[in-house]
């Protein structure tokens, strides 16, 4: 067994299970990819339904061309995402989560949805740290 992994039991087809906390673990890679912004967006709206290209682009807003090609690509190498070319005049490709994929939205889901409706929380609580960094900027600059 590589270093920092272990049996993992419960999960059918994996024997081993990685150590996040260890420098080499693999598993590090794989939560930048799922930690990644347009990763979240792009699983998100798969799982909804299967979308073209296009599609994507424009719902996902602030999305580069070149990194939404990026972030397919990866996703598809990771088994999160399938692309299907389908034989019409022009050629149409279409990109579905696959149950690999299906197996995150849950979590993915629940994080979004916490942010949408803790932002309100978080800004306040940014407001009062902002608040006691300006005080102390304050009192370090007064004549003493």
């Amino acid at each position: 067994m590589q270093d920092g992994t272990f049996a993992s039991p419960g999960h059918p087809g994996d024997t081993a299970r990685g150590d996040a906390y260890a420098a080499d673990c693999p598993t590090r890679r794989l939560l930048d990819r799922v930690g990644d912004k347009w990763s979240v967006l792009i699983l998100l709206l798969l799982g909804d339904s299967p979308r073209r290209f296009s599609e994507l682009k424009r719902r996902i807003a602030g999305v580069s061309q070149k990194l939404l090609s990026q972030t397919l690509r990866s996703l598809e190498r990771d088994g999160l995402v399938t692309r299907e070319v389908e034989a019409s005049v022009p050629i149409k490709v279409v990109y579905r989560v696959t149950p690999l994929g299906r197996e995150l939205l849950g979590a993915l889901r629940q994080m979004i949805d916490w942010a949408e409706t803790r932002m309100g929380a978080v800004a306040a609580a940014q407001a009062r740290y902002d608040a006691r960094g300006e005080a102390a900027a304050e009192m370090v600059a007064l004549p003493g």
